[in-house]
């Protein structure tokens, strides 16, 4: 590597012991024969296949919701698929208008409605800027929803009080001093028939305006998929060329504006989490990269394993657009962990390899014996990570099924394109560029006196060389303390149940997380919290939310699971029959006072005076604003209930979100019909109740599917028992410093716990392996712990990175895979070497002594 070796040529290397008897090594030595006589041909081949690989990748869609990541099957899932298929033609959309002028922006709204609503269909279904319909409907029959014997005493006292207005003005009056009946004011009027001066200011004369009248807001219903991300983004646009050409500014220079609403929210998640996937790739392909040309200081060999490793991710990836079509939240990510991983075949060859050139062997048989020597040992451990990834295969939650496939697919597959790419791939750069050139000067200086890059497994060597025992103690000791705090961590139940701590960092989309919140305070819309519960008849609606109401009224005072229940039929008013005659003596009365004077505020009674025709109303009679979130696709109305829940920011709260998902998941009605709810409170509790059953079988299965695989892959008890005493030092570390630094579990960064079985023994078993070989720790540490210090910084490096995601359940899963990968390493290059030379010393004192 560093210039033409300063020895002699020497005889090529031997392979493993035995040399190549197993079937699967003799094919290793007829593929070997091809790929080194024929180079070019064999990278053209695979050159074709990673074409395909990354038309096929670049296909793969991304699910941000979290109902992606349980199984189909799932009721809540079910549940949730069919409720978004009648009710999800009709997205959001909010164009908030700023100013400090009311009028400026109630005139800026009237023009946009008509020029948003000329878009049509599927872009914009409806728009308004306020309720002025819903008001001229339902004023006149304000009287409908008042309780009946209100209503009846309210005409009792009309006639009261026009009997004593008639008499007052006849001279009929005897003077007596009864107490005059109530007077006929219109606020005392509306009162009675239960409008509040509240209700009146909730929408001022009809807009969708707050109440300082500095906001407004038009609102659109758009017939566009919320998943339809590349629709919304058009859907988006439009309405914002339309608003643009618009210039609501004209009507008020200090205006502004903006969009948001469902669709906006949908596609601004989705857009930051395709970004934060993007820039954690670059960011880990540079962290990997970097680090591997600071162990080789040689481009031409960080040219070859970026090669080999982004024909193993291509091919990955793009057998995942076969398998699943999509990536999901959690797998989103993989890119940079089996970037981290998978690199770590192709450091082993590749430092094998170089190590036979510095030797003087010629590039041939130094490939040759790289295979040999690395095939079985990079094997096991990508069979050890492939199996640790696949443990998550038996969990029910398919977040964690699609990681483990995904992942375990991704190490076998990583593997296989090393040993497929990187030998022919080292034939051409030797024919192209041999390598008998000298580095830089500045890069010789580097260098030092090390015949690698930088030396990273020689301070590893001297520090377990002065003092192996206490390393191997002290190991020890922290490891019997981690196993404590772990039996502890367990017990003090781990799960993190702040949500807020598991969701994206919203400061880069605050805007328009700001504006949806303005959007729904002002128009009341219905559904930015609360969840939807579908039945299959309108006759099922009222004993569902009787249900619901009771089991929340049975609830104690401060474990109420939900605040109310809405639908459609509170909006229709009860004893119609009975009210209509009382309204309409009221109207009379009403109508010959103001005839003889007796109400000076007839303009202010009259809008809640009934029509002359007025009917019971049903909830086909109510206005389209009304109904509109409980109308289904089809048109279809009344089938839909929406549960709210308790005000404040308790929906952050995983302890509340199970409450209130078990009060409505399931609710059985009295004719024996089963409605289930669902929504985020419910996916997410089902998340939740998946990973708590999940975790403990996860780790199981990766922690002896990993001690299957190693003890297979040595046939040899006490390398077995080295390389698993080693990995569960390192486990205990790891688990030991979560519990210390208090890290809580979530769906995402529990996955570095059974992972950690699988990629944390790759150390432990390469500097078994060599072990096996050299028969001296100490010069495994010098000739190979470099290679495998670097194994394990790609590996850091790729998890550290997703430790810049925005994404704070990523992070976490960053940072507890860190301290897994810290610990595993740790324990497979000091505390594994250092109990090794300890037994050696003592087992040589021993015969010292007998001798």
């Amino acid at each position: 590597m560093n210039g033409v070796p300063a020895v002699p040529p020497q005889p090529r290397s031997s392979p493993e012991p035995g040399g190549p008897r197993s079937e699967l090594a003799r094919s290793f030595a007829r593929l070997l024969e091809w790929q080194i006589s024929h180079p070019g041909l064999v990278l053209a081949v695979l050159a074709l296949i990673t074409g395909g690989s990354l038309v096929l990748a670049a296909h793969l869609k991304l699910n941000t919701g979290f109902e992606s990541l349980l199984p189909e099957s799932r009721p809540s899932v079910i549940e949730l698929h069919k409720v978004a298929a009648r009710t999800s033609s009709l997205s959001t959309i909010f164009v908030v208008l700023e100013g400090e002028s009311s009028e400026g922006l109630r005139r800026a709204g009237d023009e946009l409605v008509p020029a948003l609503a000329a878009l049509g269909p599927p872009w914009v279904g409806q728009v308004e800027d306020g309720v002025r319909d819903v008001v001229k409907f339902l004023q006149p029959r304000a009287g409908l929803f008042a309780d009946l014997p209100a209503l009846q005493h309210l005409r009792d006292d009309v006639e009261a009080r026009y009997a004593y207005e008639v008499e007052k003005k006849s001279g009929l009056s005897l003077g007596v001093d009864d107490a005059a009946p109530p007077r006929l004011d219109a606020e005392s009027v509306k009162q009675r028939l239960g409008v509040s001066s509240a209700d009146e200011k909730r929408y001022p004369d009809g807009y969708y305006q707050s109440q300082d009248g500095k906001t407004l807001v038009v609102a659109i219903r758009s017939g566009v998929l919320g998943s339809d991300f590349k629709q919304a983004a058009e859907a988006l646009r439009r309405v914002g060329e339309v608003v643009a050409r618009v210039d609501p500014k004209r009507f008020d220079p200090t205006l502004r504006w903006g969009l948001s609403g469902d669709l906006a929210i949908g596609l601004s998640e989705y857009r930051l989490i395709s970004h934060d996937l993007t820039s954690i790739g670059l960011l880990g392909a540079f962290l990997i990269l970097g680090v591997v040309f600071l162990y080789y200081l040689r481009l031409r060999t960080v040219f070859g394993m970026a090669l080999a490793i982004g024909i193993g991710l291509s091919w990955t990836f793009g057998l995942t657009e076969i398998a699943f079509g999509h990536l999901n939240i959690a797998t989103g990510f993989l890119f940079t962990i089996i970037g981290g991983n998978g690199i770590n075949f192709s450091i082993l060859f590749m430092a094998r390899y170089l190590e036979e050139r510095r030797r003087g062997v010629a590039a041939g048989p130094a490939v040759a014996t790289a295979q040999q020597a690395t095939w079985r040992p990079t094997l096991t451990a990508a069979a050890a990570a492939s199996v640790a990834y696949g443990a998550l295969i038996v969990t029910e939650f398919r977040g964690f099924r699609e990681f483990g496939v995904i992942g375990g697919l991704g190490m076998i597959t990583c593997w296989v394109a090393t040993y497929l790419a990187l030998p022919p791939i080292l034939m051409v750069m030797e024919r192209i560029v041999p390598l008998n050139g000298s580095p830089p000067a500045f890069l010789r200086r580097i260098m030092l006196a090390s015949a690698e890059g930088v030396p990273f497994g020689r301070p590893f060597a001297a520090l377990v060389a002065r003092a192996p025992r206490l390393i191997t103690l002290v190991g020890g000791l922290l490891a019997v303390i981690g196993l404590g705090l772990t039996i502890r961590y367990i017990r003090s139940d781990p799960m993190e149940y702040d949500t807020s701590r598991i969701e994206s960092d919203r400061r880069a989309v605050a805007e328009v997380h700001r504006l949806i919140h303005l959007g729904n305070g002002i128009t009341g819309f219905i559904g930015l919290d609360g969840m939807a519960i579908m039945t299959d008849r309108t006759d099922q609606i009222a004993p569902l939310k009787a249900a619901l109401e009771a089991r929340r009224d049975a609830a104690p005072a401060d474990a109420k699971p939900f605040k109310a229940v809405h639908t459609l039929q509170d909006f229709v008013p009860t004893d119609q029959d009975a009210k209509i005659p009382i309204l309409m003596q009221i109207k009379q009365r009403v109508l010959k006072a103001r005839r003889l004077g007796v109400s000076a505020d007839w303009a202010a009674i009259e809008p809640y005076l009934p029509p002359d025709d007025l009917k019971p109303i049903g909830i086909a009679d109510l206005p389209a604003a009304i109904a509109r979130p409980f109308t289904e696709r089809d048109g279809t109305r009344g089938r839909i209930l929406y549960i709210s829940p308790l005000d404040g920011a308790i929906t952050a709260d995983a302890h509340y979100l199970l409450r209130w998902a078990d009060s409505f998941r399931k609710t059985t009605l009295p004719d024996g019909s089963v409605i289930y709810g669902s929504g985020r409170a419910v996916i997410y509790a089902d998340m939740w109740n998946a990973i708590l059953s999940d975790v403990p079988k996860a780790v199981v299965v990766s922690f002896l599917g990993t001690l299957c695989v190693i003890a297979l892959a040595f046939r040899e008890r006490r390398a077995t028992f080295e390389v698993m005493l080693a990995l569960l030092v390192g486990v205990f570390w790891t688990v030991g410093a979560l519990s210390l630094l208090k890290v809580k579990l979530n769906f995402l960064n529990f996955i570095a716990l059974p992972v950690t079985f699988g990629i944390g023994v790759d150390y432990a078993v390469n500097v078994v392996q060599r072990y096996r070989d050299l028969g001296d720790p100490l010069e495994v540490l010098r000739r190979t712990g470099g290679a495998v210090i670097l194994c394990s910084l790609t590996t850091l490096l790729g998890y550290l990175a997703l430790v810049s995601s925005v994404n704070y359940g990523v992070q976490s899963l960053g940072r507890a895979a860190v301290a897994g990968e810290v610990s595993c390493l740790l324990a497979a290059v000091l505390v594994l070497p250092a109990a090794l030379v300890w037994w050696q010393r003592r087992r040589s004192t021993s015969a010292a002594h007998s001798s």
